[in-house]
């Protein structure tokens, strides 16, 4: 299949369906997006700064494996570049027509799944009849301290992309991500207060005897 253009313009193949790819090759590939050849050290360093926060944080091996999975598939090309200093040479990667033609179909186009909580703090205070009451304040401490480091990250790479036009939705990402964490902060937070009322009353449990009833 291929698209049509006026005039004199070549024909190229049409981008193919949203679904053929796993979602975390569009993440890649958004990443090229951005109009720069990328190392994979660069793929990784980007990811760092803002996929981590909110979807993925891949490792080197993860980065390369979908990169020949996007050269195969035509959406990005390779070259190898000289290195001055007398270190090997790199690879550097960039995107095709044919690329940002389905990343931009993708991001337009294929349905937006929603979050899916997985969330071990959570699961330990659902399991808080099993636990001594100290040891689900450490949980909650832990995740507290946790959620300010990564809001505290998270607030210094906004500021570290300010005046860079072209990171400016990654950037919106990143006050979103900031503003995620506080509320997960606060959430530990409130939690705390709760473990606190839970035994001023008495009750650990629905049953006051450390076992629990189901709903």
């Amino acid at each position: 299949m291929t698209e049509k253009k006026q005039g004199n313009e070549e024909e190229r193949p049409a981008p193919p369906a949203t679904g053929s790819l796993p979602a975390t090759s569009w993440a890649v590939l958004g990443l090229l997006s951005f109009g720069e050849e990328l190392s994979g050290y660069d793929l990784k360093k980007w990811s760092d700064w803002s996929l981590r926060f909110f979807y993925w944080s891949p490792s080197f091996s993860q980065i390369y494996s979908e990169l020949k999975r996007l050269e195969k598939a035509g959406f990005a090309t390779s070259r190898m570049v000289a290195q001055d200093t007398g270190t090997r040479d790199k690879r550097v990667y960039r995107i095709t027509d044919a690329g940002m033609d389905a990343v931009r179909t993708w991001a337009r186009e294929a349905p937006v799944d929603p979050p899916v909580l997985k969330h071990g703090p959570m699961l330990r205070l659902w399991l808080g009849h099993l636990l001594e009451p100290e040891q689900m304040r450490e949980v909650l401490a832990q995740h507290r301290e946790f959620a300010e480091k990564m809001r505290r990250r998270a607030l210094a790479d906004v500021e570290g992309a300010k005046g860079k036009a072209a990171w400016a939705y990654p950037t919106l990402t990143l006050k979103w991500a900031e503003r995620y964490y506080a509320s997960e902060r606060d959430l530990a937070d409130a939690m705390l207060s709760d473990i606190e009322e839970l035994e001023a009353s008495g009750r650990r449990d629905g049953r006051g005897d450390g076992r629990g009833t189901r709903p």
